[in-house]
């Protein structure tokens, strides 16, 4: 006759033989003489136990469920208090006629009762398009700086170029010169109105509206400047060039050049020829070589804390 004891893992009878387990029913069991009564107690040995692990298991699933919610409680909390909005928020003007332009703005930590400069920042080629992002890119984060928002807080815009367009409207000439065209493009169009909303939007300082860009927004900058040569307080175009006949007309802004020795996409020629015409014209421009430096100047120049703090000096 089996044990008791030799039953005490089987809801049918699991009988435990020397060494190895035998699953066997209960007619089985009552066939070798296992009492009803044995089989009875054997069972509700069976489920009690059954009942007893699933409860520590339950126990056990409920207090991981308990750790998971809170770390994924902590998790969300920490994230909530370190995720912040991007410092340039996502921008799209639109004029009268539906035409758009979509741009990034950072806003100074202002007060209604105070005005602020207002810097334009012009892209490169390479992040001409429409997602709004690609502008930011290269040269315009270094305005947004704990170090740089602090010592000269201020509203920057940083308009996205659409693809196969250009800031600039001009022709080129020999001798690495280039001849504007009687008309501003239409995206050169844009951002002055943009610039004209936001004058009345914001409390923007009229008087120290600057403007800025690289390599395609070089161009764009001596561009702008010459065709609105009295809206800007100073100008910083970065390996770009401009109409050396527009001379005259911008020689009354501060303007501070900046370009690569080594550059092979924008000769610094076009730079040097423009210090020559403004000279040449009255005016004391700035002037900025890099050695050993090729297109990308515009990394050395918008980390030089003596160009940051002579553009947001400049007043009109």
């Amino acid at each position: 006759m089996i044990k008791n004891a030799a039953l005490n893992r089987s809801l049918f009878g699991y009988a435990q033989g020397p060494g190895f387990p035998i699953r066997i029913s209960y007619a089985q069991a009552r066939s070798i003489g296992v009492k009803k009564s044995i089989l009875i107690k054997v069972n509700l040995h069976f489920h009690t136990n059954l009942i007893q692990k699933n409860l520590i298991k339950m126990k056990q699933n409920l207090a991981n469920s308990s750790i998971l919610c809170v770390v994924l409680f902590c998790f969300g909390c920490i994230t909530n208090v370190f995720s912040q909005p991007p410092l340039f928020s996502y921008e799209t003007y639109t004029n009268t006629k539906g035409d758009t332009l979509k741009y990034r703005m950072l806003n100074p930590d202002y007060d209604t009762i105070r005005k602020y400069p207002l810097v334009v920042f012009l892209h490169g080629s390479g992040e001409r398009g429409n997602d709004n992002n690609a502008q930011l890119k290269w040269g315009v984060m270094n305005f947004a700086t704990d170090q740089n928002m602090k010592l000269h807080p201020a509203f920057v815009i940083a308009p996205q170029c659409p693809a196969n367009s250009s800031w600039a409207n001009f022709s080129e000439r020999s001798n690495s010169n280039i001849s504007l065209h009687e008309s501003p493009s239409k995206t050169m169009v844009l951002l002055m109105e943009l610039i004209q909303q936001l004058k009345k939007q914001y409390g923007i300082d009229t008087n120290r509206i600057y403007i800025t860009g690289v390599s395609m927004g070089g161009f764009g900058t001596f561009d702008a400047i010459s065709r609105y040569p009295d809206l800007f307080a100073a100008a910083v175009p970065v390996c770009g060039g401009g109409d050396l006949s527009k001379a005259p007309l911008i020689s009354h802004i501060p303007i501070w050049i900046f370009t690569g020795a080594e550059d092979p996409a924008v000769s610094p020629v076009i730079s040097f020829n423009m210090i020559g015409a403004l000279t040449k014209a009255g005016a004391h421009p700035g002037y900025t070589q890099y050695p050993e430096v090729g297109h990308f100047s515009w990394i050395a120049a918008y980390s030089d804390p003596l160009m940051m703090e002579w553009m947001f000096r400049q007043k009109k």
